[in-house]
């Protein structure tokens, strides 16, 4: 091997490393910035609108044959749904919020605020609010997650824990990104003198 061309190898892999360790800063940079709280409106956003137009603008006609059974339940949801004067996202809403978010609210209010961001304390009644929402859909056969829903946990994040720390967004620490850069970097000395005693060995043998 000659030394243009051991100049070359080296240098090439050297710019294809620096790039790629560039490059994980970077991403890592923009996945920070590129996630922004979500801003909800209510109910009545222009998610919840779409989702009426597709589940019917009017009044649900509803009948028992597609209740689904899921749950115990479901006959009185849909039994209630079906004398709603009201659109089926429109009667999936108050049913949540009867059923599942006033419970949610009260225990939630029960605990001080410096104990909402503690995941063992809220572990069981973020399941079950998520648990009633899922089998108050499935019984009236609305596909889930659904608009609704995805509304409703954004309300409940940006009402109990919008001041909780959130580690994911934080950049990683200069020690960490230094690591991801230099590693690579230091790699190509070796990686480039396993190649040259490989190259000669094979030379040597032949």
């Amino acid at each position: 091997m000659t030394a243009t061309t051991f100049s070359l190898v080296f240098s090439g892999c050297f710019v294809t490393l620096l790039l790629w360790g560039c490059t994980t800063v970077v991403c890592l940079v923009d996945e920070k910035l590129s996630i922004q709280p979500s801003t909800t409106t209510g109910y009545r956003s222009s998610k919840m609108t779409a989702s009426n137009a597709t589940y019917g603008g009017p009044p649900w006609p509803y009948t028992y044959a597609a209740c689904g059974n899921n749950s115990q339940n479901c006959g009185q949801y849909c039994s209630f749904c079906s004398q709603y004067q009201g659109t089926i996202m429109d009667c999936l809403s108050l049913l949540f919020e009867h059923l599942c978010l006033v419970k949610f609210r009260n225990t939630m209010a029960s605990l001080n605020d410096t104990e909402w961001c503690i995941w063992g304390n809220v572990r069981g009644l973020y399941s079950n609010l998520s648990l009633c929402t899922e089998q108050i859909s499935d019984c009236l056969l609305i596909p889930w997650p659904n608009p609704l829903v995805e509304e409703t946990f954004v309300n409940i994040h940006s009402t109990f824990f919008k001041e909780c720390p959130s580690e994911e967004l934080r950049d990683p620490s200069p020690a960490i990104v230094f690591a991801l850069v230099i590693t690579p970097i230091c790699l190509i000395p070796v990686m480039v003198s396993l190649v040259v005693l490989k190259t000669k060995n094979g030379d040597g043998s032949s």
